[in-house]
């Protein structure tokens, strides 16, 4: 279990908000070190190893033309991912991998060519059509070190989104209990 992890499980808990995940190049190696921190239960409703490029589009309604055109390794198609996930899993975030892990090139990618991605909420009830933030990661290193880099990476780029709302929050309510000032 990576303290990540247990960062990303805590921070929903506190907050009352669930997480979904869609997995490619990393196989369900996100799922794993969420699951593996005590009372997940809590905060992760599940998660989706879309392995075949079919299954983006097929499950987690990644746009078919935009696979066709650029195959499964690109931004969009992380930040679809995520927003697929969130949506099809109900849950208030979805976070997605999607890359190269090697031994050999894929959609015209190099190895360690990877994609990480969130979509969370704009409102309590609002499913954003996959606007989240990606985040384009460049790794080497064997395939094993590739694939968890990418699931630190993306438990990372989630720990930031939900910081920076954290931390906007609090802002917000400072400046009320200070009048404003």
């Amino acid at each position: 279990m990576s303290p990540g992890a247990a960062d990303v499980v805590r921070l929903l808990t506190v907050r009352g908000e669930t997480l979904a995940v869609a997995e490619s190049l990393t196989g369900g190696l996100v799922a794993a070190e969420i699951t593996a921190v005590p009372g997940a239960s809590k905060a992760f409703r599940g998660s989706v190893t879309a392995y075949a490029t079919a299954l983006k589009h097929e499950v987690l309604g990644v746009d078919a033309a935009l696979l066709a055109a650029r195959g499964a390794v690109d931004p969009q198609v992380a930040a679809q991912m995520a927003a697929g996930v969130r949506r099809v899993l109900g849950a208030d975030w979805g976070i997605a991998t999607t890359g190269v892990a090697g031994p050999e090139p894929q959609d015209g990618q190099s190895v360690g060519t990877v994609f990480v991605a969130v979509d969370g909420p704009l409102t309590a009830d609002f499913y954003s059509a996959g606007g989240g933030k990606v985040q384009a990661l460049r790794l080497n290193g064997s395939r094993e070190e590739i694939r968890m880099e990418s699931v630190r990476s993306v438990l990372a780029l989630l720990l930031r989104e939900l910081a920076g709302e954290q931390t906007g929050n609090e802002r917000a309510q400072d400046t009320e209990q200070n009048g404003g000032f």
